[in-house]
């Protein structure tokens, strides 16, 4: 077993940050891991990330709290 998925989609988040020098406060590193996960994730699902973020803006504009992720079952 090799490791070569997740180093795949580790590449293209690792060549973007490295680009942008970073990110500019400590909790840049945490909100960026979660976004690329999510994205990544939904594009593996043949799922729309965006649709997903656009809903999730929607709902918190509202005061809602954000969806959940699909688990890998549902």
């Amino acid at each position: 077993m090799t490791n070569n998925d997740a180093e795949r989609a580790l590449r293209n988040w690792v060549i973007a940050w490295r680009i942008r020098y970073g990110t500019r406060t400590a909790e840049g590193p945490r909100a960026l891991a979660a976004l690329a996960s999510m994205i990544d994730t939904r594009r593996q699902r043949r799922l729309s990330p965006w649709r997903f973020i656009a809903e999730t803006l929607r709902q918190r504009r509202q005061g809602l709290p954000a969806p959940l992720l699909p688990s890998a079952a549902g």
